[in-house]
């Protein structure tokens, strides 16, 4: 339970982590594990890039929370009726330029990971590096913010899963092979049901604001039905790396099946509000336990 949740203000250092949103950064560590278990299995790891791109992804996925958080409240998605944790924007526990300065902080040493990044991979990483940081600015700000009009899973299948994977293999191997490719679609797939949580909890209160996600296109039943599809292509797509470069040892991803179970016998009953908070997390935390028997499975091939 939050400081924020019984009623007393939280000091600065809490509202910070708040911000930051920790829950959510296994979408930024499980893809890179995945990339580092592909090169492994290529015998291309190298431990210093893959520390800097973990850092990167952790800059950036901060970064994008930040921005987030700025931006919904700034567009009215996030007031007194949000039903998801606490927002320090919407409830003044920080300032809108705190947060803006917070958010450039990230990015910047997102950049500078990158710099050491392209030192190691060359041109290719600016162009990963810049469309990323894009895409966290434009999820929810800009003129046209993707979140809004019911692009935010594919943005998230393709940066937090495609690009994460390929670009944590590529600095480390120096190309990208055709397992770390197919390897990066199954972890699209777990990222996005976080995404997918995020937005079934919020579909009312979306659609009130004019926030037109994949779920509120989709309503209710269509979001569920979305959730359980991504679920069973993340595991379909992981064990099909059998069929390229794996080993059978990519079977281990099936340990992940009893995380799974609490977030599938919920979205199947139906809950609805405040109570899908618990399965976000729990969803994120699939996510990371996924990518972890993932990685181990194709770093054993």
């Amino acid at each position: 339970m939050t400081t924020a949740a019984v009623g007393q203000r939280p000091n600065k250092l809490q509202a910070w982590r708040l911000a930051v949103r920790p829950p959510t950064l296994t979408a930024a560590i499980a893809p890179v594990v995945v990339g580092t278990g592909t090169a492994i299995a290529a015998d291309g790891f190298e431990l210093l890039p893959m520390l800097a791109a973990l850092f990167g992804a952790i800059c950036l996925q901060i970064g994008a929370n930040f921005a987030n958080d700025l931006f919904d409240f700034k567009r009215g998605a996030d007031t007194h009726e949000r039903l998801g944790p606490p927002r320090v924007t919407q409830l003044g526990l920080l300032s809108q330029r705190e947060i803006i300065a917070g958010m450039w902080v990230v990015f910047g040493l997102a950049f500078l990971a990158g710099i050491y990044l392209v030192a190691v991979g060359g041109w290719p990483i600016v162009a990963v590096g810049l469309s990323s940081i894009v895409a966290a600015l434009i999820y929810t700000g800009g003129p046209w913010p993707i979140g809004y009009h019911a692009l935010g899973d594919l943005f998230t299948f393709v940066f937090f899963g495609v690009v994460a994977v390929t670009g944590t293999h590529y600095v480390q191997a120096g190309d990208v092979s055709r397992l770390a490719w197919l390897a990066s679609l199954p972890m699209g797939c777990t990222v996005t049901m976080i995404l997918v949580v995020n937005n079934l909890r919020d579909i009312d209160t979306d659609r009130t604001a004019g926030k037109t996600t994949l779920a509120v296109a989709l309503g209710r039943t269509g979001t569920r039905a979305w959730y359980l599809f991504l679920l069973a292509a993340a595991y379909v797509l992981a064990l099909a790396t059998m069929l390229v470069d794996a080993s059978p040892a990519v079977l281990l991803v099936l340990l992940s099946l009893p995380a799974a179970l609490p977030s599938i016998r919920a979205i199947v009953s139906d809950i609805r509000g405040p109570a899908l908070n618990p399965i976000l997390k729990n969803t994120a935390r699939f996510d990371l336990i996924f990518g972890v028997l993932f990685a181990i499975g194709l770093a054993l091939s």
